[in-house]
Parts: structure tokens; C-alpha cells; sequence
């Protein structure tokens, strides 16, 4: 049976929320958009396996990502 709701529930949320639509990752917590909206109703081990997953997650996010544009982009589509 799940716990009622407590303000003092884990989270790995900081309040950067955008997800990467490649991987479908929360590029702030790493979380996907299920367990984001299933977070609250999760017992606390299931919400740390969550957390254990998560470092990995945006470790790959960073690695995957490459610069598409800036100053040089910009400066080599003008010529």
C-alpha cells in the first residue's frame, strides 16, 4: 500500500523541468515523465531505485548532446 503524501518525500527535482525529447529524460533530474507524475504515489524503494538510475541518465544525456548553433553557426550560415 502506498504512503500518504508527506512533505518530506525524497526528491531529485531541482526545478529544471524540460524533457530531452531523444531519450525522453528530464534533462534537470533525469527522470522520465511517468515517474515525474508518479513520484508522490511510489513507496520510498521504489522511488531510491529511481534515484540510483538517475546519475547514469545524465551522465548520457550530457554525452549525447552536441552544440547545433552559436556564434560560429551563425557566422559560417552569413557567409
Amino acid at each position: 500500500m502506498n504512503e500518504p503524501f508527506s512533505k518530506d518525500i525524497e526528491t531529485p527535482c531541482v526545478k529544471v523541468c524540460v524533457l530531452e525529447p531523444e531519450s525522453g529524460f528530464c534533462i534537470g533530474c533525469g527522470r522520465t515523465r511517468t515517474e515525474i507524475a508518479a513520484w508522490l504515489t511510489l513507496r520510498p524503494e521504489e522511488r531510491r531505485k529511481v534515484m540510483s538510475a538517475l546519475p547514469e541518465r545524465i551522465a548520457t544525456l550530457t554525452l549525447r548532446k552536441t552544440r547545433r548553433g552559436g556564434r560560429r553557426a551563425r557566422l559560417r550560415d552569413g557567409d
